[in-house]
C-alpha cells in the first residue's frame, strides 16, 4: 500500500513573531521542507500588524502550497491586553490558511509536546532538540519555527484521528 504525500504547515501564533514550519508526511515518514518566522512591525497600529501577519502567511501558503495546516492553541496567563492581542493574532493565523481552503487542525501545547517529546510539560529546548532529531535536514531551528514544526509533526501523527 502506498501512502499519499501530504504537505503540512504548522503555525505557532504570536503578534510579534508567528513561527511557521512545513513538512511532508508519507505514512510514518516525515521530511522537512521549510521553516521561518513572519514578523510584524512593533510600532505600527494593531490593524497594520495583523495585516502584515496575514500577508506574510498567505505568501508562505502561496509559495509552498500545503495541503493542510495546524495551529497551536495559545495559553497565556499574563495581562488581559496581551492576551487579547495574542487572541487577535491567533485569529489571523487561523484565518489565513482557512481562506485558502486548507483544513486547519488545532492542538493544545501539551498535545504538541507529548506528540514530539513524549511528555506534555517539556520545555522549549526539549521540543527544539526533538524537532532537530526528527527532522535532521532542518538544521538548527530557532524557537518560534521549531514550535511550528512541532505543531506540524503533531498534526501528522493525529490528522486521521480528528
Amino acid at each position: 500500500m502506498t501512502h499519499q504525500t501530504i504537505r503540512i504547515l504548522g503555525l505557532d501564533p504570536g503578534l510579534r513573531n508567528t513561527g511557521w514550519g512545513l513538512i511532508t508526511s508519507q505514512g510514518n515518514r516525515l521530511s522537512h521542507v521549510a521553516h521561518g518566522v513572519v514578523k510584524s512591525t512593533p510600532d505600527l497600529s494593531l490593524s497594520d500588524r495583523l495585516t502584515e501577519l496575514y500577508r506574510g502567511l498567505t505568501d508562505v501558503i502561496d509559495q509552498y502550497t500545503p495541503h493542510e495546516a495546524a495551529v497551536e492553541e495559545t495559553f497565556m496567563n499574563t495581562n488581559a491586553a496581551s492576551a487579547l492581542k495574542l487572541g487577535m493574532a491567533r485569529g489571523v493565523v487561523l484565518l489565513a490558511p482557512a481562506t485558502q481552503g486548507l483544513i486547519v487542525g488545532e492542538y493544545s501545547a501539551n498535545k504538541v509536546k507529548k506528540s514530539v517529546v513524549g511528555v506534555g510539560h517539556a520545555d522549549k529546548n526539549q521540543v527544539a532538540a526533538m524537532v532537530q532529531r526528527l527532522l535532521p535536514t532542518a538544521g538548527i531551528v530557532k524557537a518560534d519555527a521549531a514550535d511550528a514544526l512541532a505543531v506540524a509533526i503533531c498534526h501528522a501523527h493525529h490528522r486521521h484521528s480528528r
